[in-house]
């Protein structure tokens, strides 16, 4: 390894115009830790709300580097580490990652935050999967309980997490309903796993959402976007509902509709993936179910398009973009 190294980081709270390439040398790995020599990271939508200084967190000083969904080989294996073999590819997951962000030419990672690459991906395929289907295992599968007779709304829903999120609903024969701004949404939404597709900015959403559900409601929303569809829908809540806000898409914090909450008996959850990586046990169900249905062909990577490290700017916008393709954006580092 050459002693510089590469990395983006991002200098003020100020979204891409923040963002720097700069030369570092790689630490070594510390007590618990290890170095992966990165070969891809991803881009996703929870980066830009740190980059913008809107997320849960904000980094213990600046400059830092975003990101916390990388692969890579391991080439450094810190005092104290078992069962983590040098030389093999393995994949982070995402995790509080402060001043530990993946995109670099090296990452260095607490060992508890890191699983092997599956079988037969390709490492840009392998670093594309884990936050995306992590992120809607839980509150789908597990809080949810998707199954017969269950109806969930999914707003953004072609959105990386989104798609998810129908995938996994329609996996355990959940009725699943998906949001999109856009009609030609349709086909891609239905293949996801969409049962029904609304698509607006959420004018005649509960009346739509009725239909949908024979009048009945939506048990669970897996919502993306913040203030702009929740008073929509939650006219449309089943009795006991819960509602996992997960991103505010629309760059404000919901403003709960509070008499229809209680009319619906409804939870409303402020959801992190993190907590659940935090969870020893939560961890391994969420990790096997991935490796599972990974291997059952029930899930596949779905990237959209990868772009060079140099470019990592263009990325940014590009993923900002309204798109008619959908999946991952990814950043290849390395060969």
């Amino acid at each position: 390894m050459s002693q510089t190294n590469r990395e983006w980081v991002i200098t003020e709270y100020s979204g891409i115009s923040g963002l720097e390439l700069r030369e570092y040398t790689p630490a070594d790995a510390g007590p618990g830790e290890v170095r992966l020599r990165t070969e891809a990271f991803a881009l996703n939508w929870g980066d830009m709300d740190l980059m913008q200084g809107r997320y849960s967190f904000n980094f213990s000083q600046l400059p830092a580097r975003i990101g916390c969904e990388a692969v890579g080989i391991v080439d450094q294996i810190g005092e104290g580490v078992t069962n983590i073999e040098m030389g093999a590819r393995y994949c982070t997951l995402p995790y509080f990652y402060d001043m530990k962000g993946a995109s670099g030419d090296t990452v260095l990672i607490d060992a508890r935050y890191l699983t092997k690459a599956p079988d037969g991906l390709s490492a840009v395929e392998a670093g594309s999967i884990w936050m995306q289907f992590m992120t809607a295992y839980y509150p789908i599968a597990e809080l949810a309980k998707a199954g017969p007779g269950v109806n969930i709304l999914v707003t953004a829903a072609t959105s990386t997490a989104g798609s998810s999120a129908l995938q996994i609903g329609k996996m355990r024969g959940a009725n699943m309903i998906g949001t999109s701004r856009f009609d030609y949404n349709r086909d891609y939404l239905r293949e996801a796993g969409a049962s029904h597709v609304y698509f607006g900015e959420g004018e005649g959403l509960p009346d739509a959402i009725m239909e949908f559900t024979g009048g009945e409601g939506v048990h669970a929303v897996f919502d993306s976007i913040g203030a702009g569809m929740i008073a929509q829908y939650s006219k449309a809540l089943a009795k006991n509902a819960q509602i996992f806000t997960y991103g505010t898409l629309d760059e404000k914090l919901p403003e709960l509709p509070m008499m229809d909450l209680y009319q619906a008996n409804a939870t409303f959850k402020p959801y992190s993936l993190f907590n659940y990586i935090e969870d020893a046990a939560w961890k391994e169900k969420g990790l096997g179910f991935v490796y599972a249905a990974l291997a059952s062909g029930q899930i596949q990577p779905f990237v959209d398009k990868v772009f060079p490290m140099e470019e990592y700017k263009q990325a940014w916008a590009y993923l900002r973009e309204p798109r008619k393709s959908h999946g991952k954006v990814m950043i290849k580092v390395s060969d």
